[in-house]
């Protein structure tokens, strides 16, 4: 199997900036789009070990920079988008499912993972980045997962090789996860719809929706995976010592420190991935100066720097 007798799509030089959420980044030096699963395991093959490859999902939480991204990036889109209901309590779904549709697929048949509902993005970089919505994780309801290997191996990945920590896994770079199954709490659908408006119409009030941003900047500085630890507690928050230091609707360029809330990142419109990234870096250093608390990115920042 070679590159050329791949199913998938082949875009050479793709242009990132209109698939991310912050319309910004450079090209990605080869874009592929899999027809399948047996097509993503004969592109994993066919790549040489040596040359990178990235999935992306719908890119909610990336920052892209300008420079763009060197080797391969793969993005899956019909194929892997679907929805399974197993049982009474329990969800198949596809890595590139939307977050929110399977959230509202599962309010229809009974099963609450209304927290999903609130959170950009799709399936597959939720469970690798352990997303979470008020209080609840994918560590919490997560059961198992389908991943391709950097070698074209497809396996079954289980809490235990996941090692969810608060808002990160440690799986393996280059592996793709395909399919994440779910397991829910079983409940009256009405009853999950309203759960999920009441998680909607609170983050219209406390969130800069409309904006373009990738939700929170920053890691809550005590966050730890939501896995019934003694510690688990989320009391001190990275939008409280970003306030305290001052940075509240700062700005570098078109990039800027919501007013509305502080830690979310927005582009005000002509950002670069260089604005973008200077402004956070420069929220820490303020926030380490007054607290001397060092926050942790929680959006990702890959790819190049723009050569000067």
């Amino acid at each position: 199997m070679t590159l050329s007798n791949l199913r998938g799509t082949m875009t050479p030089n793709r242009p990132m900036a209109d698939m991310s959420w912050l319309r910004v980044g450079g090209m990605a030096d080869f874009l592929y789009q899999p027809a399948d699963i047996d097509d993503l395991c004969d592109f994993m093959r066919a790549v040489p070990d040596e040359t990178p490859i990235m999935p992306v999902g719908v890119c909610s939480n990336l920052i892209i920079r300008d420079g763009g991204i060197k080797g391969y990036v793969v993005r899956m889109g019909r194929g892997f988008n679907g929805i399974e209901i197993l049982d009474d309590t329990r969800v198949r779904v596809g890595a590139a499912a939307l977050d929110a549709h399977v959230a509202r697929k599962s309010a229809q048949a009974g099963i609450d993972l209304a927290f999903l509902r609130t959170i950009p993005g799709a399936i597959g970089g939720a469970a690798k980045m352990n997303a979470g919505c008020y209080g609840v994780y994918m560590a919490d309801v997560f059961e198992s997962a389908e991943a391709v290997t950097r070698s074209g191996e497809v396996v079954t990945l289980y809490p235990d090789d996941m090692h969810f920590e608060y808002r990160s896994t440690q799986i393996p770079d280059g592996m793709i996860i395909t399919s994440v199954v779910m397991r829910g709490v079983a409940g009256e659908p009405a009853d999950i719809e309203a759960k999920m408006a009441d998680a909607l119409d609170k983050r219209e009030k406390t969130q800069p929706t409309k904006e373009r941003s990738c939700g929170s900047t920053f890691r809550n500085p005590a966050g730890f995976s939501s896995t019934g630890q003694a510690n688990d507690v989320h009391d001190l928050k990275a939008w409280k010592v970003i306030d305290d230091a001052g940075m509240r609707g700062a700005s570098i360029g078109g990039a800027q420190m919501s007013e509305m809330h502080s830690n979310f990142m927005i582009n005000t419109g002509g950002a670069t991935a260089a604005d973008l990234e200077n402004l956070g870096e420069e929220v820490r250093k303020k926030v380490y100066a007054e607290s001397g608390i060092t926050l942790e990115w929680e959006i990702m920042r890959v790819g190049e720097h723009a050569k000067e």
